[in-house]
Formats: C-alpha cells, structure tokens, sequence
C-alpha cells in the first residue's frame, strides 16, 4: 500500500478542531513541560468543556452523548493547561463516570453497554487521577480475567476466551491496575507470561506491532508496548534499537511519523514518539523544539487542534460527505477517492476517520457509499474479512474500532458492509449481528442503541436494517415506529414525536425505502423547507438557524435528491 495520495491531501478539510487530537497535543506539551508555550490556552479550555453534557460526561463532539473515552481525555487535557486558563466545569464528572461501572467488575464507554478495557481504563484514570476517588473493589478480578491464552491481555474476559491479544490492551490494563493500586497491588496475571508476550511484539528492526501477525511495526504500539512493560517494571529486550527506531521516524527540523513510508508528521505520531521515549528514558532535550512547534501549527480557528497543519487536515466524513453531496466530479473526485482510499493503517483494512489513527466501522460505511474501491473487488473482499475475522465482538456486534464494545449504529453499519459484500463467509457474522441486535430490543419492535439503553427511533431502524440484513425483519415494527416518532409539521422524532431532526428524518426515509413502505413527499419537503438555511446549507433540527456542516447538508442534500423526479436511492448512511 502507498501513501502518496496523503502527502498533500486531496480530501476535504472541515477545518473544525478534533476532541483526540487536542487531548494528544495538549499531553505532548506537558510531557515535554510546555505547555506554557500554547498560545491562549483558554480557548484550548473553551473547546474542551463545550464538549460537556447536562449529565455531567462529555462527548467526542457536541450533541453527542457522553462516553468514557471523551470524558477521560477532556479532564485530563484540562487538568494539563495551566493554571488560570483551565475555566469551570457545570458539573463533576465522576457521578458520571460511576454510572458507567459494569456489575461484573469492569466499565462500560456508555452507562448499559458491555465493560471494555479501553472504558475501563478511562474510567479508571478519570476516577483515580482527575478526582482522587477509589475504583470498585471488583476490578482486580476483571482485570485477571483478560489474560489470554498466549499470555498477553486481550480487550474484555470474553474476548480472552478466543486469545486475541493486542498490546493496546495489555497498555490499557496494566495502566488500570497501576493506577487503581499505585503498582503496589498483588499483579492480577501471569507476569512471566505477560512479559514476554509484550516483548515478542517487538521486531528486528526495534518497534513494536499491535498483534501477532502484524507485519509493520508502528509508533502507536510501540508507545503502548513500552509504557505496559514500564509499568511492570521492565523494557525491550532491545532497548538501544527500540530508541533507534522511533529517532528514525524523526523529520529534519520537525517532528515524528507513525512508520516507515507514512509520510505525514501529525500529532499522534509526536504523542506516541515523546511518551514512548519518556518510558524508555531517553533524553528529549534534542527533538522538543521541534516537536513544539510543529505541534503549535495544528491549531484550528476553534481553539482545539486537529491532525495536521489544518489547511491539510482532511478526513473521511467530511470527504464522503462532499463526494455524496455531489460537491466534487472529475478530477478532483477522483483524488478525493484516492486520497481516502489510502485511509488505511498497514495491520487493518477498515478505512479511518482520519489518517494514522485506528479504522472505524461506520467511516468505512460512508466512504464505500462515496464510492471508495468501487472497482477493487480484492479491497472489498478485505474490508469484509476485517469485520468477520478481526472486529466482530464475541457478543456479535460491533463498536466504532476494534476492541471497543459493540452498539447499534456501529453494528447496523457493519451489517449494511456485509450485505454490500456478500458470499457465504458472511454468513455466521450475520448471525451474530442478529443476536446482538435481540440484545437491545427493550419491547417488541423498540430498541435501543446498546444493551439496557432507552429506546430511540435511529436505534430502533437501525436494529430493524440490521435484522432484515441478517435474520430477517417485520415490516410492521417499522411502521409502527414511523407512526410513534412522525412530527406532525413535518420529519421525524428520535425521542417521542415533539421536535424533528435531520438524522432521524434521513434514517426514517431509508428505512422505509429498504422496506418498500410508501412516506409521504409532502411531509419530508415541508420538513427540509425548515432546516435548510440562508446559504443553502440544512441544520439538524429547525431550532438550529445555522447549517450543521459537511454531513448535515449532505444528509439533506440526499434527501432533496431523493424528492427529484429521478427518486435518487439514499445511501445507508449513520452517525449516531
């Protein structure tokens, strides 16, 4: 695989500044003590305490809702400015955070989903090191039961049954029991075991790869092998060609890249580099300046950081969003589809939503519905065997990236990439979304997005696609849900039938459309007549007087074309 096409992107830019970027920009700056050196660091706090909800969480972007994951890098980015810019909370998190504790000992990204290593070692640190509370008594116990057959640790008790060992989760775990006992606690594992499992994924050339298998070594598990075996009181068996190699991914007067031929500095690159060198001991004197000031060009105009220099920060939403939306043809869709075709990290063959970081269901959904690898057929078929061989959770649902635990929008999307795919090596993949799905019916044809959730309209069509995808569904369950949530002035409901929204009214129209039910043109016209705005743009509901971006316009743009004579077909498209 190469990655020209990402050296000067011919993606699309939304120029909005990223939750995990700020996080890891904003941890580089105090590792390397400075973050004094950040320009108006209170906007970098504006950016981040937006991102709270009313339950006292905070989500990866706004409207969203709260998940570990983001509750634990906003607190820490904020706890890492400095002092007198770090502005006020509305609430204390960790009531939160609590709420999200699983019965059998392990926490959940969400409050009613299956506990997760990532989730629980976010809940740990937030609980722990943000506001010097003390994690549940049943943690050690999780946290044993994670070893895997080979040794290392894997991303939940269930997922250790089968042996899928990644040094993301032995990171993940180590760090939780360090955290939760201070290192001093009895190890809940095999250490002898542990140890060399984490020391066999380094290779020859002196990184590290996530998995057995991986065949490109990576400054993202480098960073996660090293700091688990630090943790436990032990480094590389090379650490002089550890330290070698990420030096080498160092640009001349700038900073670092993720592996050998990616070539774009970013900012997890320079996050992993510094805090996997700060493990190893390195001295960082000779690669700080550097790293600060190219990390300081990756401010937006929103106060937070994205990946790159921004006028080159493309990502795959967005892209998909414009090459669905019509908004690029000729050339200029073509290198958009090259560009997020090379969205793939070497060790994965799902698509990312931006370069260099792990790949995600639902992007890779958005960018096949653009039209990505429409002609390779060997590509299709490898996105397929990423899903039923690597991603699919032991419960048969999905989460947005591997290891995380599943959900409904991650698993309906999933779902739609199978049936896109086809061919019988699907087919026990498919019976497991079915099963995951039955998990979340909370009525009879009402679901909810996770496990002991609440029951929306999205969560509930998704779950129906999701089944007529896999086992089968009843089209009266989702006519009986269009009727429950249809806004009498126009669009559809998420949550009872009061206030419409673009993302509910879109998948209420696919979703009839998937089930041959009939919808009424009148009703979806008068409801776009009240989200489209001033610039021609669409909001996400008819409260919001501004456009809702790339996606939103996107979504209603699809929906006009779908009113047009032509009765253009809507994509299967999700975002929450």
């Amino acid at each position: 695989m190469t990655y020209d096409a990402l050296r000067q992107s011919s993606g699309t830019v939304s120029g909005e500044s990223d939750l995990w970027c700020t996080y890891a920009a904003v941890r580089t700056l105090a590792w390397l003590g400075r973050t004094g050196d950040l320009p108006a660091p209170e906007t970098v706090a504006s950016f981040l305490a937006s991102r709270q909800n009313a339950d006292g969480g905070f989500a990866w972007s706004a409207g969203m809702s709260s998940d570990a994951w983001a509750t634990y890098y906003c607190t820490q980015a904020l706890a890492d400015l400095p002092e007198g810019s770090r502005g006020t909370l509305r609430a204390s998190s960790s009531d939160w955070v609590r709420s999200t504790a699983h019965a059998d000992g392990g926490f959940a990204m969400t409050p009613g989903q299956t506990s997760d290593v990532w989730a629980t070692y976010y809940a740990v640190r937030t609980l722990v090191e943000i506001y010097g509370e003390r994690p549940p008594e049943g943690l050690p116990g999780w946290l044993a039961a994670l070893q895997a057959a080979d040794g290392g640790l894997a991303w939940s008790p269930a997922h250790a049954k089968d042996g899928t060992s990644d040094a993301r989760a032995c990171y993940y775990a180590v760090t939780a029991w360090s955290t939760a006992t201070g290192g001093r606690g009895p190890l809940p594992w095999d250490r002898e075991r542990l140890v060399n499992w984490l020391q066999d994924r380094q290779s020859p050339a002196g990184g590290f790869t996530f998995q057995e298998g991986d065949g490109t070594d990576c400054l993202w598990a480098t960073f996660r092998a090293v700091s688990a075996l630090s943790r436990l009181g032990e480094a590389p068996r090379d650490r002089e060609a550890c330290v070698a190699w990420i030096l080498a991914r160092l640009r001349p007067g700038g900073s670092f890249t993720r592996w050998p031929g990616y070539p774009v500095t970013d900012v997890w690159a320079a996050f992993c580099a510094v805090g996997a060198l700060r493990e190893l001991g390195a001295a960082l004197d000779g690669v700080a300046d550097g790293v600060v000031g190219t990390l300081l060009t990756f401010r937006t105009a929103h106060g937070g950081f994205t990946y790159r220099t921004p006028e080159l920060a493309s990502d795959v939403l967005t892209t998909s969003a414009h090459l669905l939306a019509g908004r690029l043809s000729g050339t200029a869709a073509r290198q958009a589809l090259e560009w997020t075709e090379s969205c793939m990290l070497p060790n994965e063959d799902g698509i990312m939503y931006m370069p260099g970081r792990g790949s995600e269901v639902r992007c890779t959904l958005w960018a096949l519905s653009a039209g990505a690898f429409a002609d390779d057929a060997p590509a299709r078929a490898r996105i397929a065997h990423w899903l039923t061989g690597a991603i699919q959770n032991p419960d048969g649902g999905f989460g947005y990236w591997e290891g995380r635990a599943s959900d409904m929008v991650s698993t309906s999307s999933a779902a739609e990439i199978l049936h896109r795919s086809g061919g019988t090596g699907v087919t026990g993949s498919l019976r497991g979304i079915a099963a995951y799905v039955a998990t979340c019916e909370t009525a009879p044809g009402r679901y909810a997005n996770v496990p002991g959730g609440r029951p929306t309209l999205r969560a509930t069509l998704q779950a129906l696609r999701a089944l007529r995808r896999s086992a089968g569904a009843d089209a009266e369950h989702v006519r009986e849900a269009l009727a429950r949530h249809r806004v009498r002035g126009g669009g559809y409901a998420d949550v009872d039938n009061r206030v419409p929204d673009l993302l509910s009214t879109y998948e209420a129209v696919l979703t009839a459309d998937t089930f041959g039910i009939e919808w009424d043109a009148g009703h979806l016209t008068r409801f776009l007549d009240s989200v489209r705005t001033a610039d021609s743009g669409f909001a996400w509901t008819p409260l919001m007087p501004t456009s809702g971006g790339p996606l939103a316009d996107c979504l209603g743009r699809r929906l006009e074309l779908r009113l047009a004579p032509e009765r253009h077909p809507l994509p299967p498209l999700a975002l929450s």
